[in-house]
Order: structure tokens, then sequence, then C-alpha cells
């Protein structure tokens, strides 16, 4: 697999996505300590080698414009998922993409950010793996871009549907460990 997507995952062809690394998220989490190491990890690499980093923030809609089944599915609670975690807070020169769907591409500019950089590997990590970070993996597939989920770095409150998000996503898109992404990175 490595050897196939090689080219594609070059420093200068590819973005770091780090999805909703929120506050209320992080707590509600199965693996807090090991999600953060190795979500860290892939940060400092990528500002190592100069790969852009695009953060993303649930930011909800005031509740007049907000999407009639999100609030049926809410149960009328209003989600305030807090801040980006202090671990891994944004710096100078990251994008920080405030949106309200389980999209990266719907309602941002993220896609046209990412074709004037000339981008076509996006590198996945955040929560929840079976809600943004697969629709978002999805859709960046069927736009055009490539892919790829970094398994360690990506996590659930839910480890069950985080395992079978990992399993489905592994049919279409690169799917890889920390060590295999710095690797290609060099």
């Amino acid at each position: 697999m490595l050897s196939q997507v090689k080219d594609y995952l070059s420093p200068t062809r590819t973005a770091l996505i780090v999805w909703d690394v929120q506050e209320a998220l992080v707590a509600s989490i199965f693996n807090r300590e090991d999600f953060l190491r190795k979500t860290i990890e892939l940060v400092d690499a990528a500002r190592m080698r100069e790969i852009s980093i695009f953060y993303t923030k649930i930011t909800p809609l005031p509740e007049k414009f907000e999407s009639k089944i999100r609030l049926i599915m809410w149960r009328g609670k209003r989600f305030e998922p807090g801040d980006i975690v202090k671990e891994i807070y944004p710096r100078e020169g990251d994008v920080v993409l405030n949106k309200n769907t389980a999209s990266i591409f719907v309602g941002t500019n993220f896609e046209y950010m990412a074709r004037n950089a000339a981008l076509s590997s996006l590198v996945f990590t955040g929560i929840a793996t079976e809600m943004g970070v697969e629709s978002s993996a999805r859709h960046a597939l069927n736009l055009g871009f490539l892919p790829v989920v970094a398994k360690e770095a990506v996590s659930s409150s839910d480890k069950e549907a985080h395992l079978r998000s990992l399993a489905n996503m592994g049919k279409l898109m690169p799917v890889l460990s920390n060590e295999e992404i710095l690797t290609v990175w060099g």
C-alpha cells in the first residue's frame, strides 16, 4: 500500500486535517491519552515538514437556522463542543475552519483552498471516526483527492463504531499507522 500512495503523500501536495478536536469531544473518547499522543505526533511532524494543517470546529448555527433534523436528533439539547484542546491548539499559519456539517467540503472554502494550493492528498485525524472523519474522507475521495486516515489519530466515544468505520474506509482508501505516514513523509 505504501509504495502505491508514496508519490501522492508528498509533503508539498498533502494537508493534515485535524477534525473537531474540541474539549467536549476529546473528553468523551475511549482512548484519550493515546489519541492525543498520536495526533500531536502527526501535527508536530507536519509542522516540521511545512505541511498545511487545517483544523475544523463544530460551530452550531443559531437555533432558528439549524437543520430541523439535527434539532430532532439532538433531542432539543444544544451541543456546545468547546474550543480546540490546548494540547493540539492551532498555531500561526494553521487554518481553522468553522463548519456546521459532517463534511469539510460543505459550507467552507476548504476545497477552493486545497485546489489553489495544489493539494492532492488529505491526511485525516480527529473525532469522530464514524461521523465527520468518515464523511469528509468519503467526500474527498468523490472529489478526486486521496484521503488517508491516520488510524491511530482518530477516535470516537463509540469504540465499536470507530472500529467498523476504520474497516469500511480501509476498503476504499488508505488507513495507515503514524509510522507508515511518517515513513512516506521522510
